[in-house]
């Protein structure tokens, strides 16, 4: 057996540490209020990426998560902050301490524009910790105004989430593609 092969995988177990396991994707393409992801597995890490989000109404795409399965979904006491800029040389920060979602991605998305992302969540499905996401986001608002968002929440309260909503603060998703994985770790 050739030096470290158990440690590169060659053995077997290690070979899927960190892989990506695809759990679901889903899209929209007319005008819609929510998309709920209310099958997680069993992963301690979950990677959620979007593409092509616009909204109607200029809306903010945000998320929220559950804790009985999807049947609601929690809108008080996230905590939030990010950095957001544009290539005007514009940008700032936003943040808050109680929040009625887990912070925002992109910043009104309009079908003019659109906006992509990848957010990392953690500990979801794990009942003594708090449920944590980071996040970087890129979004044309128009044809010629782009923003960045780089961030992170947490909710809280140690319980297990076990279901995700994208929804818009005000209006609804006209277009988005989103896949959830699930980072595996053996």
């Amino acid at each position: 057996m050739p030096l470290g092969a158990a440690r590169f995988g060659l053995l077997g177990g290690v070979a899927d540490l960190g892989k990506l396991e695809l759990i679901e994707t889903q899209e929209i393409t007319s005008s819609t209020a929510t998309m709920d992801f209310t099958n997680l597995g069993n992963y301690d890490v979950h990677l959620l990426q979007y593409s092509n989000f616009t909204g109607v109404n200029d809306s903010n795409l945000a998320m929220r998560l559950s804790n009985n399965g999807g049947s609601s979904y929690i809108s008080s006491g996230y905590q939030y902050a990010q950095w957001y800029g544009s290539a005007s040389g514009t940008g700032g920060e936003s943040k808050s301490t109680s929040y009625a979602q887990m912070g925002f991605f992109s910043t009104n998305a309009n079908s003019s524009g659109n906006s992509s992302a990848y957010v990392y969540l953690y500990n979801l499905k794990n009942s003594s910790k708090y449920s944590f996401h980071t996040y970087q986001s890129t979004n044309l608002q128009t044809s010629s105004t782009y923003y960045f968002h780089i961030g992170s929440a947490v909710l809280p309260t140690a319980e297990t989430h076990n279901a995700i909503r994208l929804f818009v603060v005000s209006g609804n998703i006209n277009t988005l593609t989103a896949s959830l994985y699930g980072i595996a770790e053996s």
